[in-house]
């Protein structure tokens, strides 16, 4: 029955982007909020709770992937109520997006459950196909390029976690059978598995392919590509959400990996995710367009994100999760208000606003900027702190103590290259360049508040709390 009702918002959703008659435009935003009702029941059942079997449980885990994914739909739902203001949208474009937004988001609930390799490849390839779609509502050559590049990369990627999956299911199939494709009887019996060096090969393949999907090296840029020739919802939705079905499946798999052999894994991470850092911050430093500088700013979290989590400052990487979903998808929407008529100017784009509207506007735009850079209050001063806290503990347990510090030294010489540029960018945003008169609207704004207020409720004493008790 749960089931249904997490289903049930989507699948009216896609039906009504049938119609053609102009009120069902009010009913797909409607079917959009009602996506947050059967979580909030979810988030308040005793867990874990069996959804479908052993097939998909819903644990503390991803009920909050899921209970901030949806609180990001709701918000991207409001600004697209009036980006037809800002760019050119026709209402098949508008219904056509909505019915890709409705498969996407049954892909993602099946993703974040699942309790099974399987599902979560499924659901993982439902959301992709139907991303795809919703780059193409955006209709100019670009957006259908970049559709076209997102679907072969994409696949690639989707095939590497495939083939992984495959890989892992092979080497505990001796002691589980059947039943080796469940990520809780992986973890269980993961220090049984007969062939530990086939299971991190597997684990390796599928990262690789998840850090793909999510930009990391050595596919830094084609994320930003896609972002940029997309509508701003799109690239909300991107970084809001699928990045976020993306990594609960990195999650899962670095659970057992960690069991199998944790300093395997460590390793693999801690490289990778420094290199692609690295090579992040230099590109941010040269972005000359606010959706590449956010797109880029993304990809520098989501690898904090996956060092942290396997640094074992779970806490730091669940923090730095939920407020890089909250943060990311508002700079992008705001992205729309910013860059009104496509005029992509960074100089003076904080200028011009007037009234009620347009002084919270700013405001809250001025705030998300300089959270994203991890200034207290920000929930991301906090994560980093907690993160970089927890890698220093890591490193005490064993006889790489220098090698951490170091590395941990360049980490904040890079997030300092980051941290340069977005304040470069922020001045240049309010003192720079000449004022022309610009409009906000209310539905735009009360998403910026939203995403405001989530993150100031990441901050709150029982949501910590929470947070530190998921694993």
């Amino acid at each position: 029955m749960m089931l249904t009702f997490l289903l049930l918002p989507a699948i009216i959703m896609f039906i009504v982007s049938f119609f053609k008659n102009r009120k069902a435009k009010f009913l797909l935003p409607v079917s959009s909020f009602a996506i947050l009702l059967p979580i909030i029941k979810l988030f308040i059942l005793p867990k874990p709770y069996a959804i479908l079997g052993s097939y998909l449980v819903a644990d503390k885990l991803d009920t909050y992937i899921l209970l901030v994914s949806s609180i990001v739909g709701i918000g991207v739902t409001l600004a697209l109520l009036t980006l037809d203001r800002h760019v050119k949208v026709s209402a098949h474009a508008y219904s056509r997006f909505y019915r890709f937004f409705a498969i996407f988001w049954i892909g993602l609930i099946f993703s974040i459950l699942a309790n099974h390799m399987g599902i979560y490849w499924i659901g993982l390839e439902l959301a992709t196909l139907s991303t795809v779609y919703m780059i193409k509502t955006n209709h100019t050559p670009a957006a259908h390029k970049e559709a076209w590049n997102y679907m072969i990369v994409g696949a690639i990627a989707i095939s590497l976690v495939l083939f992984g999956i495959i890989l892992m299911y092979a080497s505990a199939k001796p002691i589980l059978g059947e039943d080796a494709m469940q990520f809780d009887l992986l973890l269980q019996h993961a220090k049984e598995i007969p062939s530990p060096f086939l299971f991190e090969m597997g684990f390796a393949i599928a990262t690789v392919g998840m850090f793909v999907k999510m930009g990391f090296f050595p596919m830094n840029l084609w994320l930003a590509n896609i972002e940029r020739a997309s509508f701003y919802p799109v690239a909300a939705l991107f970084s809001g959400i699928l990045e976020s079905a993306v990594i609960v499946g990195f999650f899962r798999f670095s659970e057992v990996a960690a069991e199998v052999n944790y300093s395997h894994l460590f390793m693999f991470v801690f490289v990778y995710t420094l290199l692609t850092i690295f090579i992040v911050s230099f590109l941010i430093f040269r972005a000359k367009d606010f959706m590449r500088l956010f797109s880029l700013s993304g990809i520098e979290h989501m690898a904090l994100i996956a060092l942290f989590w396997v640094s074992g400052g779970t806490f730091a990487a669940l923090l730095h999760f939920g407020a890089h979903a909250f943060l990311k998808p508002a700079l992008f929407l705001s992205t729309g208000v910013l860059e009104s008529n496509g005029k992509y100017r960074i100089a003076g784009a904080l200028r011009g606003y007037s009234g009620k509207k347009g002084t919270l506007f700013w405001f809250l735009v001025s705030l998300f900027l300089l959270a994203i850079i991890s200034l207290p209050p920000s929930p991301m001063f906090f994560s980093e702190l907690y993160g970089f806290g927890a890698m220093i503990e890591n490193a005490k347990e064993s006889d790489h103590m220098l090698v951490m510090i170091t590395a941990v030294l360049l980490l904040l010489i890079l997030l300092s290259v980051i941290f340069y540029r977005f304040v470069a960018i922020y001045q240049s945003m309010k003192y720079e360049g000449e004022t022309h008169t610009k409009k906000v609207y209310a539905s735009e704004l009360f998403a910026l508040v939203l995403f405001a207020l989530s993150l100031l409720a990441l901050l709150l004493p029982d949501s910590m709390a929470y947070l530190r008790s998921i694993v």
